[in-house]
């Protein structure tokens, strides 16, 4: 350890000697790992810039010793370490030893979670995570992303919508429920402002609107079946599956050989689920989690990045944890032979990926299959996740690698 513990009382309390940095661990010495990425993400929103440095103890983080900063950790319940200048020469000669890497972060990304206006924040884990951390975000929906409004922000969050349009497939089981005609109700709106024929026109319309959002240097972010449903509808516009998928009926089986997978971001050659009946969109998803064929979960394994080499993959994996549990969600993981060349898988399991990560055009994706990395077997009406249980969630850290990974100025990719 380079601290004293004389060191560890002072550095709390506002008012005492300052030192030149304070260092923000992130192996299992930190008291709140996800209020950690919160505090790192505030300082870049006072004008402070920070660092992060990839692959010490656990990806942790540089902030400059200021007594506001103090203060903040402390309220925050987020530990943080003083280092004078002997501290800091000391570990910029360690950064220099090994696969590891010093990235800077310079500005606060401005982060939308796209999400109906009837959604409840606690029914998507990256909601839970933002709040959490106490990261500011606002929300849009289709009405927005149909009129440009993508152009304000620099991050954007997908998570259990159904780009296909075809509700989830929920409809034959949740016909009656409120919230289904509400989900209903709001896409027809859709529907009539706009002049689409039909919702699943409509969500590829947005689909469209998103891929370009991120052709123009957009960050994207997607879990559980945003994930699959995205390319699907960015697929299907060449053929006519979209009328069948609107009319509820399978469409004809030879609509998928049709299917247009140039303008996919992850996923190519995939066969969609042509049953209406059956509760799967298609073979991309591995475990089928709504279906008779439903594949048990295991644990997915972290893969390890050069951090010299490839820091955008190192940044995206930083955790205290590299084993961590499987979770379900209506898209749980992805079949790796249904990937496209150039995707990297982040993390896998039982030999099926979990957690991928792209480029198109002058922006990137990433990928996370599961509904809540906190809640294994998600179901509709279950209680919200209380993070206050669950600080050192190595799942929700993933999340939150990938709001930072927009302030980061990695160095070129040396291969």
């Amino acid at each position: 350890m380079l601290f004293t513990a004389a060191a560890l009382l002072l550095m709390a309390v506002p008012g005492t000697l300052q030192a030149q940095h304070l260092l923000v661990p992130m192996d299992r010495q930190q008291t709140n790992h996800l209020k950690a990425y919160g505090l790192t993400f505030w300082v870049l929103q006072e004008g402070d810039m920070a660092e992060w440095l990839l692959n010490y103890r656990d990806g942790a983080f540089l902030l400059p010793d200021r007594e506001e900063v103090r203060r903040e950790a402390a309220l925050r319940g987020v530990r943080v370490e003083a280092l004078d200048g002997a501290g800091v020469a000391e570990l910029r000669t360690r950064m220099r030893q090994g696969n590891r890497e010093t990235v800077p972060l310079e500005t606060a990304p401005s982060i939308a979670v796209y999400t109906p206006p009837n959604a409840q924040p606690w029914d998507d884990a990256v909601t839970l995570a933002l709040e959490y951390a106490e990261i500011p975000y606002e929300t849009l929906w289709d009405p927005e992303v149909l009129q440009g409004e993508l152009d304000r922000y620099d991050w954007l969050h997908l998570h259990h919508e159904d780009f296909t349009g075809q509700y989830s497939k929920f409809y034959p089981t949740y016909a009656n429920a409120p919230w289904m005609q509400d989900e209903m109700a709001r896409n027809q709106e859709v529907v009539a402002r706009f002049g689409f024929p039909d919702v699943p026109t409509a969500k590829r319309a947005v689909a469209e609107e998103i891929r370009s959002f991120v052709e123009r240097g957009g960050f994207l972010f997607a879990m559980c079946s945003a994930t699959e449903t995205l390319d699907l509808a960015l697929a299907s516009h060449a053929t006519d599956i979209t009328a069948a998928w609107a009319n509820g009926r399978s469409p004809d089986p030879d609509a998928a050989q049709r299917m247009d997978w140039s303008r996919t971001f992850a996923f190519q050659g995939a066969q969609p689920q042509l049953s209406a009946s059956v509760n799967a969109f298609s073979d991309i998803d591995v475990h089928q989690v709504n279906t008779a064929w439903r594949q048990p979960l295991g644990y997915f394994r972290l893969f390890e990045f050069s951090a010299t080499i490839d820091p955008v993959a190192a940044m995206l994996v930083q955790n205290h944890e590299t084993v961590l549990p499987d979770f379900y969600g209506l898209t749980t993981a992805f079949d790796v032979e249904r990937l496209k060349p150039g995707v990297t898988i982040l993390a896998e399991e039982g030999g099926r990926a979990k957690y991928i990560h792209g480029s198109l055009g002058e922006g990137t994706f990433t990928f996370f299959g599961g509904h809540d990395p906190e809640d294994p077997e998600h179901q509709i009406g279950d209680a919200p996740t209380n993070l206050d249980l669950h600080p050192h969630s190595p799942g929700y850290r993933l999340i939150l690698n990938n709001v930072l990974f927009p302030s980061a100025r990695p160095s070129p990719l040396k291969t």
